[in-house]
C-alpha cells in the first residue's frame, strides 16, 4: 500500500495548539514511539526531523513503509476512535517529537470546538490516502 505523507500533516494552528499541552520527547537515537495493535493513549506530533510508518498484514507481511514528514499528527485514528494503533511509526534520532495523553486531547477537542474540525481533515485526508493506496495496489 502506498500512502501520501501528506495526509498526516496537520494545519500549524493546531499543531501550536495542540503542542502547548504536549511533553517534549527526547529523541537522542531512534525510538519506536507506538506499535501496531498497542492501545491508543497518546497523539505524537513530529516537529522536524524524520520518523517512518509502517504496517503489517495478519500473516506478517510489510505492507506499509512510508517516511513521515514535519508537522504529523500520529495516532489520531486510535486516539479519536479508541481503537489500538493500526500502525507503528519509529521517529529517528534527532527528531523533534511530543506527546499528547488521549485525556488531555479530549479535553482541549471539547473545550476548543474550532481544533476539533482541524482534526477531522486531517483524519478525513488520512481516509483518502488509504483508499486511494488501496486502489493503486
Amino acid at each position: 500500500m502506498k500512502l501520501d505523507p501528506s495526509a498526516f500533516i496537520a494545519h500549524q494552528s493546531l499543531i501550536e495548539s495542540l503542542g502547548h499541552a504536549a511533553t517534549p520527547l527526547s529523541i537522542e537515537q531512534d525510538q519506536v514511539l507506538f506499535r501496531q495493535g498497542d492501545e491508543a493513549n497518546a497523539l505524537y506530533i513530529l516537529h522536524s526531523g524524520e520518523a517512518k510508518l509502517t504496517m503489517k498484514a495478519p500473516n506478517g507481511e510489510n505492507v506499509l513503509q512510508e517516511s513521515a514528514l514535519s508537522g504529523s499528527l500520529f495516532g489520531l485514528p486510535g486516539v479519536v476512535g479508541g481503537m489500538p494503533y493500526s500502525l507503528s511509526v519509529t521517529a529517528f534520532a534527532g527528531a523533534k517529537v511530543s506527546v499528547l495523553s488521549r485525556e488531555i486531547f479530549s479535553k482541549i477537542m471539547l473545550t476548543e470546538p474550532a481544533l476539533a474540525v482541524q482534526v477531522l481533515q486531517v483524519l478525513a485526508a488520512e481516509v483518502r490516502s488509504a483508499r486511494s493506496g488501496m486502489v493503486s495496489r
